[in-house]
């Protein structure tokens, strides 16, 4: 039974190389601002007791170099990868918005009834993004875990942890580049209550 609360600090990887896009699974590296990023936003957070990072390589370089350095141990997790965007991979935002408008609005609007076209609903997103955070609550390596992922997936965990609809958090919650969100996680009558401590510790995007 878990007696001591377990810190959780979600970390948006830095800027990717490629600039901005509709990346989702496509595996773009970390560009070297990207880097300067995360390494400015970890220096001013922590200590931590183990990394565990979404497998894609913008925030799996970053959290295999810090945990090294740091010698703390990485655990990759699946589940905390990025939305699959389908047709809109690897699309700038301005020329989706120019050929797909209206539907790329529906979608930020309502993405429970507008998936991207050929992608993830966000249903399927939410199980999976579930999944993984309660597997890491019941057997947490730590007390303080850092979790390095993606936009949408810290706008997911942060609906799943805090039992709110994830629908509307998808397109309403600024999630800059190095964003830092971190919960506080009790357990009450052996349930796990968390509670959003801090959001948008960012360091610049230059």
């Amino acid at each position: 039974m878990h007696q001591q609360p377990l810190f959780v600090d979600l970390l948006r990887h830095g800027e990717p190389e490629g600039g901005r896009k509709y990346r989702g699974r496509l595996d773009d590296p970390l560009s070297a601002t990207g880097w300067r990023q995360l390494r400015r936003a970890v220096a001013v957070a922590g200590p931590w007791d183990a990394v565990i990072s979404s497998p894609l390589c913008r925030c799996a370089d970053f959290a295999r170099d810090y945990s090294t350095h740091q010698g703390l141990p990485l655990y990759l997790e699946p589940d905390f990868r990025e939305i699959d965007f389908g047709e809109w991979e690897g699309w700038e935002p301005a020329a989706l918005f120019e050929a797909q408008g209206d539907r790329l609005t529906a979608f930020w609007r309502d993405p429970r009834r507008h998936p991207p076209p050929g992608g993830e609903t966000l249903d399927a997103l939410h199980g999976r993004l579930a999944r993984g955070w309660r597997r890491w609550l019941d057997e947490p390596p730590g007390e303080r875990l850092l979790v390095v992922c993606h936009g949408g997936a810290i706008r997911v965990l942060l609906a799943e942890a805090l039992g709110l609809d994830p629908a509307p958090l998808l397109g309403r919650i600024h999630v800059p580049y190095a964003c830092l969100t971190r919960l506080r996680v009790d357990w009450i009558d052996g349930n796990p209550v968390a509670t959003l401590l801090a959001h948008g510790c960012a360091v610049d995007e230059g």
